[in-house]
């Protein structure tokens, strides 16, 4: 296993400087080991919608998980206001940082993390793994 931390600036795009970072590393499995900053804008996916939602403010990151590859990322997150209201959901692009956003990525080296349909499934692609 092997750890990866990097720093977000403000502006950039959460999910995808994320993503990036796992392109530009190679990173065929990993998950978040933590992730935290803030926003001053959030698009989420919601439980069971198929459309995405805008949020405006200032936000908290107060978690962050998932699995990230070069075949496809899941991540989720939890973000917190100014009142202390939570909501959270899927991780999208349109996520941008206020001030930073601090993560903490393990690779893990002996399976690859790949996205594929099942059928009779959630109709999404799901994750699949692989030894190496």
């Amino acid at each position: 296993m092997k750890t990866h931390t990097f720093r977000l600036k403000p502006g950039q795009d959460l999910f995808d400087s994320i993503e990036e970072f796992v392109k530009e590393n190679r990173i065929e499995a990993g998950c978040v080991l933590s992730g935290v900053g803030n926003l001053t804008h959030a698009t989420l996916r919601l439980a069971n919608r198929e459309y995405y939602n805008d949020y405006e403010g200032h936000f908290e990151i107060v978690s962050m998980t998932g699995t990230v590859s070069v075949h496809g990322s899941h991540l989720h997150i939890a973000i917190s206001d100014g009142d202390g209201a939570t909501i959270g959901g899927h991780l999208v692009g349109g996520c941008k940082i206020y001030t930073t956003a601090e993560i903490v990525l393990l690779e893990l080296e002996d399976v690859i993390y790949k996205r594929e349909m099942y059928e009779n499934d959630s109709g999404y692609e799901e994750l699949a793994v692989y030894k190496r």
